[in-house]
Protein backbone atom coordinates (compact mmCIF):
# COMPACT_ATOMS: atom_id res chain seq x y z
CA UNK A 1 0.00 0.00 0.00
CA UNK A 2 1.29 3.41 -1.07
CA UNK A 3 2.08 5.70 1.39
CA UNK A 4 1.02 9.23 -0.56
CA UNK A 5 1.93 12.94 -0.01
CA UNK A 6 1.49 16.78 -0.11
CA UNK A 7 3.47 19.17 -2.87
CA UNK A 8 5.14 21.71 -0.49
CA UNK A 9 7.59 23.68 -1.71
CA UNK A 10 8.96 21.51 -4.31
CA UNK A 11 8.83 18.89 -2.40
CA UNK A 12 6.89 15.46 -1.05
CA UNK A 13 6.31 16.19 2.41
CA UNK A 14 4.01 13.36 4.73
CA UNK A 15 1.25 14.83 6.74
CA UNK A 16 1.46 15.23 10.66
CA UNK A 17 -2.40 15.83 10.92
CA UNK A 18 -2.58 11.68 11.87
CA UNK A 19 -5.92 11.88 9.45
CA UNK A 20 -5.69 9.63 6.26
CA UNK A 21 -8.17 9.04 3.49
CA UNK A 22 -7.68 5.29 1.57
CA UNK A 23 -7.83 5.33 -1.73
CA UNK A 24 -8.69 2.22 -3.81
CA UNK A 25 -8.22 0.44 -6.90
CA UNK A 26 -12.05 0.68 -8.16
CA UNK A 27 -11.57 -2.52 -10.56
CA UNK A 28 -10.65 -4.67 -7.02
CA UNK A 29 -11.95 -2.69 -4.29
CA UNK A 30 -8.35 -3.02 -3.05
CA UNK A 31 -6.85 -0.13 -1.15
CA UNK A 32 -3.76 0.78 -2.55
CA UNK A 33 -3.09 4.00 -0.76
CA UNK A 34 -3.92 6.40 2.16
CA UNK A 35 -3.26 10.03 1.08
CA UNK A 36 -2.58 12.60 4.13
CA UNK A 37 -5.66 14.99 5.02
CA UNK A 38 -3.86 18.38 6.43
CA UNK A 39 -4.92 20.11 9.20
CA UNK A 40 -5.57 23.86 8.88
CA UNK A 41 -1.61 24.33 10.37
CA UNK A 42 -0.20 22.89 7.27
CA UNK A 43 -2.73 24.42 4.85
CA UNK A 44 -2.21 27.80 6.03
CA UNK A 45 1.55 27.16 6.35
CA UNK A 46 1.37 26.26 2.57
CA UNK A 47 -0.61 29.01 1.86
CA UNK A 48 2.04 31.31 3.51
CA UNK A 49 4.84 30.10 1.76
CA UNK A 50 3.25 30.69 -1.44
CA UNK A 51 2.43 33.98 -1.14
CA UNK A 52 6.61 34.69 -0.60
CA UNK A 53 7.51 32.33 -4.03
CA UNK A 54 4.60 34.22 -5.99
CA UNK A 55 6.31 37.58 -5.47
CA UNK A 56 9.25 36.21 -7.56
CA UNK A 57 7.17 34.30 -9.76
CA UNK A 58 4.94 37.23 -10.34
CA UNK A 59 7.96 39.67 -11.51
CA UNK A 60 9.11 37.26 -13.87
CA UNK A 61 8.94 38.24 -17.55
CA UNK A 62 5.28 36.72 -18.97
CA UNK A 63 7.54 35.08 -21.90
CA UNK A 64 9.84 32.67 -19.20
CA UNK A 65 6.71 32.04 -17.82
CA UNK A 66 5.28 30.81 -21.20
CA UNK A 67 8.34 28.59 -21.42
CA UNK A 68 7.64 27.11 -18.14
CA UNK A 69 4.55 25.89 -19.70
CA UNK A 70 6.32 24.88 -22.95
CA UNK A 71 8.72 22.25 -21.23
CA UNK A 72 5.77 21.01 -18.86
CA UNK A 73 3.80 20.57 -22.34
CA UNK A 74 6.84 18.58 -24.10
CA UNK A 75 6.71 16.20 -20.43
CA UNK A 76 3.38 15.40 -20.48
CA UNK A 77 3.66 14.81 -23.59
CA UNK A 78 6.63 12.57 -22.97
CA UNK A 79 5.26 11.12 -20.06
CA UNK A 80 1.82 10.61 -21.58
CA UNK A 81 1.62 6.78 -20.94
CA UNK A 82 2.28 7.15 -17.17
CA UNK A 83 -0.47 9.85 -16.62
CA UNK A 84 -2.91 8.05 -18.36
CA UNK A 85 -1.65 4.63 -16.13
CA UNK A 86 -2.23 7.16 -12.77
CA UNK A 87 -5.41 8.22 -14.12
CA UNK A 88 -6.55 4.55 -14.66
CA UNK A 89 -5.71 2.93 -11.66
CA UNK A 90 -7.50 5.24 -8.82
CA UNK A 91 -10.22 6.36 -10.99
CA UNK A 92 -11.19 3.12 -12.78
CA UNK A 93 -11.41 4.78 -16.49
CA UNK A 94 -10.25 2.88 -19.58
CA UNK A 95 -6.52 3.45 -20.76
CA UNK A 96 -7.75 5.14 -24.01
CA UNK A 97 -9.81 7.08 -21.83
CA UNK A 98 -7.05 8.35 -19.50
CA UNK A 99 -5.09 9.34 -22.17
CA UNK A 100 -7.73 11.40 -23.33
CA UNK A 101 -8.28 12.80 -19.85
CA UNK A 102 -4.51 14.00 -20.34
CA UNK A 103 -4.45 14.64 -23.38
CA UNK A 104 -7.39 17.77 -22.69
CA UNK A 105 -6.04 18.76 -20.11
CA UNK A 106 -2.58 19.21 -21.98
CA UNK A 107 -4.82 21.36 -24.73
CA UNK A 108 -5.08 24.00 -22.33
CA UNK A 109 -1.37 23.84 -21.39
CA UNK A 110 -0.70 24.56 -25.52
CA UNK A 111 -2.80 27.61 -25.19
CA UNK A 112 -1.26 29.15 -22.09
CA UNK A 113 1.92 28.99 -24.35
CA UNK A 114 0.45 32.52 -25.60
CA UNK A 115 -0.54 33.45 -22.25
CA UNK A 116 1.97 37.07 -23.54
CA UNK A 117 -0.30 38.04 -26.24
CA UNK A 118 -3.35 37.33 -24.36
CA UNK A 119 -2.45 39.03 -21.12
CA UNK A 120 -1.81 42.62 -23.05
CA UNK A 121 -2.86 45.32 -21.93
CA UNK A 122 -4.62 48.53 -23.92
CA UNK A 123 -2.89 52.00 -24.69
CA UNK A 124 -4.58 54.90 -26.05
CA UNK A 125 -2.08 58.35 -26.25
CA UNK A 126 -3.13 61.54 -26.15
CA UNK A 127 -6.39 60.88 -24.75
CA UNK A 128 -6.53 64.08 -23.51
CA UNK A 129 -4.41 67.11 -23.96
CA UNK A 130 -0.48 65.66 -22.61
CA UNK A 131 -2.79 62.31 -21.15
CA UNK A 132 -2.06 58.88 -22.08
CA UNK A 133 -4.40 55.89 -20.69
CA UNK A 134 -3.70 52.74 -20.00
CA UNK A 135 -4.39 48.82 -19.03
CA UNK A 136 -2.39 46.50 -17.75
CA UNK A 137 -3.39 42.76 -16.57
CA UNK A 138 -1.45 41.65 -12.76
CA UNK A 139 -1.83 38.38 -11.21
CA UNK A 140 -4.05 38.05 -8.12
CA UNK A 141 -1.65 36.63 -6.05
CA UNK A 142 -2.35 33.47 -4.41
CA UNK A 143 -5.33 31.06 -5.69
CA UNK A 144 -6.78 27.82 -5.08
CA UNK A 145 -8.28 25.03 -7.57
CA UNK A 146 -10.55 22.56 -5.46
CA UNK A 147 -10.73 19.75 -8.43
CA UNK A 148 -13.35 16.29 -8.89
CA UNK A 149 -11.87 13.19 -8.89
CA UNK A 150 -13.81 12.16 -12.15
CA UNK A 151 -10.91 13.98 -14.28
CA UNK A 152 -7.69 13.65 -12.30
CA UNK A 153 -5.54 15.14 -14.90
CA UNK A 154 -8.03 17.15 -17.24
CA UNK A 155 -9.41 19.73 -14.19
CA UNK A 156 -6.53 20.30 -12.45
CA UNK A 157 -4.72 21.51 -15.81
CA UNK A 158 -7.28 23.64 -16.90
CA UNK A 159 -7.07 25.35 -13.41
CA UNK A 160 -3.18 25.23 -12.95
CA UNK A 161 -1.71 26.31 -16.25
CA UNK A 162 -3.73 29.95 -16.62
CA UNK A 163 -3.12 30.49 -13.18
CA UNK A 164 0.15 29.89 -12.88
CA UNK A 165 1.35 31.47 -16.32
CA UNK A 166 -0.68 34.35 -15.76
CA UNK A 167 1.72 35.36 -12.35
CA UNK A 168 -0.24 33.73 -9.48
CA UNK A 169 0.73 31.12 -7.27
CA UNK A 170 -1.71 28.09 -6.57
CA UNK A 171 -2.91 25.81 -3.86
CA UNK A 172 -4.32 22.97 -5.42
CA UNK A 173 -6.69 20.36 -3.36
CA UNK A 174 -7.28 17.43 -5.68
CA UNK A 175 -9.68 15.26 -4.91
CA UNK A 176 -8.75 12.58 -1.96
CA UNK A 177 -9.55 9.97 -4.41
CA UNK A 178 -7.54 10.13 -7.03
CA UNK A 179 -4.76 11.79 -6.10
CA UNK A 180 -1.58 10.75 -7.83
CA UNK A 181 -1.63 12.48 -11.12
CA UNK A 182 -1.77 15.61 -9.71
CA UNK A 183 1.61 15.10 -7.15
CA UNK A 184 3.01 13.82 -11.00
CA UNK A 185 1.73 16.46 -12.25
CA UNK A 186 3.82 19.07 -9.47
CA UNK A 187 6.83 17.09 -10.50
CA UNK A 188 6.71 17.27 -14.01
CA UNK A 189 6.06 21.53 -13.52
CA UNK A 190 9.02 21.37 -11.00
CA UNK A 191 11.35 19.70 -13.52
CA UNK A 192 9.87 22.28 -16.55
CA UNK A 193 11.34 25.47 -14.16
CA UNK A 194 8.71 25.94 -12.18
CA UNK A 195 10.20 28.00 -8.76
CA UNK A 196 9.56 25.63 -5.47
CA UNK A 197 6.54 26.87 -3.75
CA UNK A 198 4.46 28.78 -6.92
CA UNK A 199 2.43 25.44 -6.71
CA UNK A 200 1.72 23.66 -3.70
CA UNK A 201 -0.83 20.50 -3.50
CA UNK A 202 -2.32 19.96 -0.26
CA UNK A 203 -4.84 17.22 0.15
CA UNK A 204 -7.54 17.41 2.49
CA UNK A 205 -11.17 17.36 3.17
CA UNK A 206 -14.07 19.65 3.85
CA UNK A 207 -11.49 20.80 6.78
CA UNK A 208 -8.99 22.24 4.33
CA UNK A 209 -11.65 23.21 1.89
CA UNK A 210 -13.32 25.89 4.59
CA UNK A 211 -9.80 26.71 5.53
CA UNK A 212 -8.45 27.89 2.01
CA UNK A 213 -12.28 29.75 1.87
CA UNK A 214 -11.76 32.05 5.12
CA UNK A 215 -7.91 32.20 4.28
CA UNK A 216 -7.63 35.94 3.59
CA UNK A 217 -4.46 35.45 1.34
CA UNK A 218 -6.20 33.44 -1.21
CA UNK A 219 -7.42 35.98 -3.97
CA UNK A 220 -9.49 33.57 -6.37
CA UNK A 221 -11.32 29.91 -5.92
CA UNK A 222 -11.87 27.87 -8.94
CA UNK A 223 -13.92 24.54 -8.38
CA UNK A 224 -15.51 21.58 -10.18
CA UNK A 225 -17.73 19.00 -8.24
CA UNK A 226 -21.50 18.87 -7.48
CA UNK A 227 -24.47 21.79 -7.30
CA UNK A 228 -24.67 21.76 -4.06
CA UNK A 229 -21.16 22.15 -3.03
CA UNK A 230 -20.13 24.65 -5.67
CA UNK A 231 -23.41 26.87 -4.37
CA UNK A 232 -21.42 26.59 -0.88
CA UNK A 233 -18.09 27.42 -2.02
CA UNK A 234 -19.45 30.26 -4.54
CA UNK A 235 -21.28 31.75 -1.28
CA UNK A 236 -18.56 31.22 1.26
CA UNK A 237 -15.94 32.50 -0.71
CA UNK A 238 -18.03 35.92 -2.43
CA UNK A 239 -18.37 36.67 1.64
CA UNK A 240 -15.19 36.35 2.11
CA UNK A 241 -14.61 38.67 -0.90
CA UNK A 242 -12.59 36.15 -2.77
CA UNK A 243 -13.38 36.28 -6.86
CA UNK A 244 -14.67 32.60 -7.40
CA UNK A 245 -16.09 30.12 -10.47
CA UNK A 246 -17.83 27.24 -9.62
CA UNK A 247 -19.06 24.47 -11.85
CA UNK A 248 -21.23 22.39 -11.00
CA UNK A 249 -23.72 19.35 -11.75
CA UNK A 250 -25.25 18.40 -15.06
CA UNK A 251 -28.85 17.03 -16.62
CA UNK A 252 -27.80 17.13 -20.19
CA UNK A 253 -30.54 15.72 -23.17
CA UNK A 254 -29.95 15.01 -26.61
CA UNK A 255 -32.99 15.98 -29.29
CA UNK A 256 -33.42 13.34 -31.65
CA UNK A 257 -35.63 14.94 -34.74
CA UNK A 258 -37.07 12.98 -36.94
CA UNK A 259 -34.90 13.29 -39.82
CA UNK A 260 -31.81 12.56 -38.08
CA UNK A 261 -29.40 9.85 -39.41
CA UNK A 262 -30.52 7.09 -36.22
CA UNK A 263 -27.47 5.12 -36.71
CA UNK A 264 -24.75 7.90 -36.00
CA UNK A 265 -27.39 9.04 -33.23
CA UNK A 266 -27.49 5.89 -31.67
CA UNK A 267 -23.81 5.45 -31.48
CA UNK A 268 -23.55 9.12 -30.31
CA UNK A 269 -25.71 8.26 -27.32
CA UNK A 270 -23.45 4.80 -26.03
CA UNK A 271 -20.53 6.82 -26.13
CA UNK A 272 -21.87 9.95 -24.61
CA UNK A 273 -23.82 8.12 -21.99
CA UNK A 274 -21.94 5.13 -21.06
CA UNK A 275 -18.10 6.26 -22.01
CA UNK A 276 -16.09 6.79 -17.96
CA UNK A 277 -18.90 4.85 -16.71
CA UNK A 278 -21.33 8.06 -16.93
CA UNK A 279 -19.18 9.97 -14.75
CA UNK A 280 -18.56 13.07 -16.52
CA UNK A 281 -20.36 15.96 -16.10
CA UNK A 282 -21.02 16.50 -20.25
CA UNK A 283 -22.73 13.10 -20.12
CA UNK A 284 -25.84 12.82 -22.27
CA UNK A 285 -27.79 11.02 -19.88
CA UNK A 286 -31.81 12.02 -21.14
CA UNK A 287 -32.24 10.57 -25.06
CA UNK A 288 -34.92 12.95 -25.89
CA UNK A 289 -36.61 11.37 -29.04
CA UNK A 290 -39.38 13.34 -31.54
CA UNK A 291 -42.28 11.60 -32.22
CA UNK A 292 -43.17 7.81 -31.60
CA UNK A 293 -41.74 6.64 -35.10
CA UNK A 294 -38.49 8.13 -33.99
CA UNK A 295 -38.27 7.02 -30.52
CA UNK A 296 -39.06 3.68 -31.16
CA UNK A 297 -36.54 2.75 -34.39
CA UNK A 298 -33.83 4.83 -31.86
CA UNK A 299 -34.88 2.36 -29.06
CA UNK A 300 -34.28 -0.79 -31.60
CA UNK A 301 -30.99 0.88 -32.84
CA UNK A 302 -29.53 0.97 -29.17
CA UNK A 303 -30.59 -1.67 -27.30
CA UNK A 304 -28.01 -3.96 -29.10
CA UNK A 305 -25.50 -1.47 -28.64
CA UNK A 306 -25.95 -1.16 -25.14
CA UNK A 307 -25.83 -5.09 -25.05
CA UNK A 308 -22.26 -5.67 -26.75
CA UNK A 309 -20.78 -2.80 -24.41
CA UNK A 310 -17.54 -4.52 -22.83
CA UNK A 311 -17.25 -3.51 -18.78
CA UNK A 312 -13.71 -4.40 -17.20
CA UNK A 313 -11.24 -3.16 -15.79
CA UNK A 314 -8.32 -1.12 -17.26
CA UNK A 315 -5.86 -3.35 -17.41
CA UNK A 316 -8.38 -5.74 -20.06
CA UNK A 317 -7.48 -4.42 -22.81
CA UNK A 318 -7.97 -1.53 -25.62
CA UNK A 319 -11.48 -2.54 -26.25
CA UNK A 320 -13.15 -2.69 -22.92
CA UNK A 321 -15.76 0.42 -22.77
CA UNK A 322 -15.67 1.67 -19.68
CA UNK A 323 -14.87 0.57 -16.17
CA UNK A 324 -15.96 0.62 -12.44
CA UNK A 325 -17.18 3.42 -10.96
CA UNK A 326 -15.36 5.35 -7.97
CA UNK A 327 -16.54 4.02 -4.97
CA UNK A 328 -19.10 1.02 -3.49
CA UNK A 329 -21.56 4.16 -2.59
CA UNK A 330 -21.77 5.66 -5.92
CA UNK A 331 -22.18 1.98 -6.99
CA UNK A 332 -25.03 1.40 -4.18
CA UNK A 333 -26.70 5.34 -4.95
CA UNK A 334 -26.73 4.45 -8.62
CA UNK A 335 -28.72 1.14 -8.41
CA UNK A 336 -30.91 2.45 -6.36
CA UNK A 337 -31.83 5.29 -8.80
CA UNK A 338 -32.37 2.48 -11.76
CA UNK A 339 -34.88 0.43 -8.91
CA UNK A 340 -36.72 3.69 -8.08
CA UNK A 341 -36.92 4.21 -12.20
CA UNK A 342 -38.80 0.73 -12.11
CA UNK A 343 -41.39 1.47 -8.89
CA UNK A 344 -41.90 5.01 -10.59
CA UNK A 345 -43.34 3.44 -13.63
CA UNK A 346 -40.55 3.68 -16.09
CA UNK A 347 -39.80 0.93 -18.55
CA UNK A 348 -36.22 -0.68 -17.76
CA UNK A 349 -35.04 -1.83 -21.54
CA UNK A 350 -31.99 -2.86 -20.29
CA UNK A 351 -30.75 -3.86 -16.23
CA UNK A 352 -27.83 -3.76 -15.17
CA UNK A 353 -28.15 -3.90 -11.46
CA UNK A 354 -27.02 -7.14 -11.58
CA UNK A 355 -23.95 -6.86 -13.45
CA UNK A 356 -20.74 -9.15 -11.88
CA UNK A 357 -17.46 -9.42 -13.47
CA UNK A 358 -15.81 -12.80 -13.22
CA UNK A 359 -12.43 -12.61 -10.98
CA UNK A 360 -13.32 -8.74 -10.40
CA UNK A 361 -16.59 -9.52 -7.89
CA UNK A 362 -15.57 -6.92 -5.19
CA UNK A 363 -14.73 -4.18 -7.86
CA UNK A 364 -17.13 -1.37 -8.13
CA UNK A 365 -18.91 -2.64 -11.56
CA UNK A 366 -22.32 -1.47 -12.85
CA UNK A 367 -23.83 -2.94 -15.82
CA UNK A 368 -25.23 -0.56 -18.48
CA UNK A 369 -28.87 0.34 -17.69
CA UNK A 370 -31.31 1.66 -20.57
CA UNK A 371 -35.02 3.16 -19.84
CA UNK A 372 -37.80 4.27 -21.95
CA UNK A 373 -40.79 6.22 -21.06
CA UNK A 374 -39.29 8.34 -18.04
CA UNK A 375 -41.01 11.36 -17.66
CA UNK A 376 -39.92 14.50 -15.29
CA UNK A 377 -41.44 13.89 -11.97
CA UNK A 378 -38.95 10.36 -11.39
CA UNK A 379 -35.78 10.91 -9.73
CA UNK A 380 -34.01 9.19 -12.71
CA UNK A 381 -34.89 12.30 -14.81
CA UNK A 382 -34.66 14.82 -11.96
CA UNK A 383 -31.04 13.67 -10.32
CA UNK A 384 -27.90 13.80 -11.84
CA UNK A 385 -26.91 9.88 -11.59
CA UNK A 386 -23.48 9.71 -12.63
CA UNK A 387 -23.21 6.55 -13.91
CA UNK A 388 -24.06 4.58 -16.76
CA UNK A 389 -27.57 5.18 -17.16
CA UNK A 390 -29.57 6.43 -20.18
CA UNK A 391 -32.95 7.51 -19.74
CA UNK A 392 -35.16 8.08 -22.78
CA UNK A 393 -37.84 10.56 -22.36
CA UNK A 394 -40.62 10.61 -25.72
CA UNK A 395 -41.80 13.99 -26.33
CA UNK A 396 -44.61 14.84 -29.44
CA UNK A 397 -42.57 18.17 -31.21
CA UNK A 398 -39.95 19.91 -31.26
CA UNK A 399 -41.41 22.77 -29.05
CA UNK A 400 -42.14 20.08 -26.39
CA UNK A 401 -38.31 18.55 -26.36
CA UNK A 402 -37.26 22.12 -26.67
CA UNK A 403 -39.23 23.26 -23.62
CA UNK A 404 -37.78 20.03 -21.50
CA UNK A 405 -34.26 21.57 -21.62
CA UNK A 406 -35.18 24.71 -20.79
CA UNK A 407 -37.28 24.53 -17.63
CA UNK A 408 -34.62 21.72 -16.54
CA UNK A 409 -32.66 23.13 -13.14
CA UNK A 410 -29.15 22.92 -15.34
CA UNK A 411 -28.08 23.98 -18.15
CA UNK A 412 -24.09 22.50 -18.78
CA UNK A 413 -24.35 20.99 -22.19
CA UNK A 414 -27.12 19.96 -24.67
CA UNK A 415 -27.25 18.38 -27.99
CA UNK A 416 -29.19 18.14 -31.00
CA UNK A 417 -29.62 15.37 -33.81
CA UNK A 418 -30.75 16.86 -37.47
CA UNK A 419 -30.46 17.18 -40.91
CA UNK A 420 -32.37 20.57 -40.96
CA UNK A 421 -30.21 23.23 -40.62
CA UNK A 422 -33.02 25.77 -39.80
CA UNK A 423 -33.89 23.76 -36.65
CA UNK A 424 -30.42 23.48 -35.46
CA UNK A 425 -29.69 27.22 -35.73
CA UNK A 426 -33.14 27.61 -33.94
CA UNK A 427 -32.02 25.38 -31.23
CA UNK A 428 -28.28 27.06 -30.44
CA UNK A 429 -30.16 30.51 -30.33
CA UNK A 430 -33.05 29.74 -28.15
CA UNK A 431 -31.97 26.77 -25.60
CA UNK A 432 -30.26 28.06 -21.80
CA UNK A 433 -27.43 25.98 -22.56
CA UNK A 434 -24.03 26.85 -21.98
CA UNK A 435 -22.47 24.18 -24.21
CA UNK A 436 -24.53 23.39 -27.69
CA UNK A 437 -23.73 20.62 -30.09
CA UNK A 438 -25.59 20.01 -33.23
CA UNK A 439 -24.74 16.42 -34.74
CA UNK A 440 -22.15 16.53 -31.86
CA UNK A 441 -22.66 14.47 -28.77
CA UNK A 442 -20.76 15.84 -26.03
CA UNK A 443 -19.77 19.68 -27.04
CA UNK A 444 -16.81 20.54 -24.73
CA UNK A 445 -15.13 23.30 -26.76
CA UNK A 446 -11.56 23.22 -27.54
CA UNK A 447 -9.13 25.00 -25.55
CA UNK A 448 -9.08 27.95 -27.18
CA UNK A 449 -12.46 28.57 -26.36
CA UNK A 450 -13.99 28.47 -22.84
CA UNK A 451 -15.39 26.00 -20.99
CA UNK A 452 -18.91 26.30 -18.64
CA UNK A 453 -22.51 25.95 -18.02
CA UNK A 454 -25.76 28.19 -17.04
CA UNK A 455 -28.13 27.90 -14.56
CA UNK A 456 -27.73 25.77 -11.68
CA UNK A 457 -24.41 24.01 -13.61
CA UNK A 458 -22.15 27.26 -13.04
CA UNK A 459 -21.73 29.78 -10.34
CA UNK A 460 -19.40 32.64 -11.18
CA UNK A 461 -19.18 35.38 -14.47
CA UNK A 462 -15.90 33.99 -15.91
CA UNK A 463 -15.66 30.45 -17.50
CA UNK A 464 -13.08 27.74 -17.45
CA UNK A 465 -9.84 27.86 -19.71
CA UNK A 466 -9.60 29.85 -23.17
CA UNK A 467 -9.48 33.44 -22.60
CA UNK A 468 -11.54 33.54 -19.69
CA UNK A 469 -9.63 31.73 -17.43
CA UNK A 470 -7.00 34.39 -18.22
CA UNK A 471 -9.33 37.14 -16.97
CA UNK A 472 -10.37 35.25 -13.94
CA UNK A 473 -7.16 34.92 -12.74
CA UNK A 474 -5.83 38.53 -13.55
CA UNK A 475 -6.84 42.22 -12.36
CA UNK A 476 -7.03 44.88 -14.55
CA UNK A 477 -5.52 47.94 -13.56
CA UNK A 478 -5.91 51.08 -15.37
CA UNK A 479 -3.16 53.97 -15.14
CA UNK A 480 -3.80 58.09 -16.35
CA UNK A 481 -0.66 59.44 -16.98
CA UNK A 482 0.17 63.15 -17.78
CA UNK A 483 3.42 64.70 -18.55
CA UNK A 484 3.71 68.45 -18.17
CA UNK A 485 5.52 70.36 -20.91
CA UNK A 486 5.82 73.56 -19.38
CA UNK A 487 1.79 73.56 -18.64
CA UNK A 488 1.11 75.41 -15.85
CA UNK A 489 -2.32 76.13 -14.51
CA UNK A 490 -4.35 76.12 -10.59
CA UNK A 491 -5.26 73.15 -8.74
CA UNK A 492 -8.57 71.89 -10.49
CA UNK A 493 -10.92 70.71 -7.47
CA UNK A 494 -13.37 68.79 -9.39
CA UNK A 495 -13.14 66.24 -12.21
CA UNK A 496 -12.34 68.22 -15.82
CA UNK A 497 -14.13 66.24 -18.99
CA UNK A 498 -11.35 65.72 -21.73
CA UNK A 499 -11.13 68.35 -24.45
Amino acid sequence: MTELTHWINGQHVKGTSGRFQDVYNPATGEVIGQVPLASLDELNQAIADAEKAQEGWAKTNPQRRARVMMKFGDLINEHMDELAELVSKEHGKTLPDGRGDVQRGLEVVEVCMGAPALMKGEFMGDAGPGIDLYSMRQPLGVVAGITPFNFPAMIPLWKMAPALVSGNAMILKPSERCPSTSLRLAELLKEAGLPDGVLQVVNGDKEVVDGILDNETIQGVGFVGSTPIAQYIYGRAATNGKRAQCFGGAKNHMIIMPDADLDKAADALVGAGFGAAGERCMAISVAVPVGKETADRLIEKLVPRVEALKVGPYTGGDDVDYGPVITPQAKQRINGLVTSGVEQGADLVIDGREFSLQGYENGFFVGPSLFDNVTEDMDIYKEEIFGPVLSTVRKDTYEEALDLIMKNQYGNGTAIYTADGDTARDFAAKVNVGMVGINFPIPVPLSYFTFGGWKKSAFGDLNQYGPDALRFYTKTKTVTARWFSGIKEGAALNFKALD
